[in-house]
């Protein structure tokens, strides 16, 4: 993918989403079943939803220049 000079640097270099889902579900074994993009105190981050297969849904939070594992937590209000 060719970026341009009016990109902003923090999303020049960064891992794919298919990379950081591959890293979550290391982490979570289940099912991807949304996954967003956030600036979080000016870190892109991917918040990628994992359903478990005992139906517990949880949020793995992925630094998207990294690839490393910001924060899981386990969703209990997801609608």
């Amino acid at each position: 993918m060719h970026e341009n000079q009016y990109t902003p640097p923090e999303y020049r270099q960064r891992i794919s989403v298919q990379q950081a889902q591959e890293i979550a579900i290391k982490r979570i074994p289940g099912q991807v079943i949304h996954v967003d993009m956030d600036l979080d105190h000016g870190v892109l981050v991917y918040e990628i939803y994992i359903l478990t297969p005992q139906n517990r849904i949880f949020e793995v939070e992925i630094i998207a220049r990294t690839g490393k594992i910001l924060k899981i937590e386990e969703e209990n209000d997801f609608d």
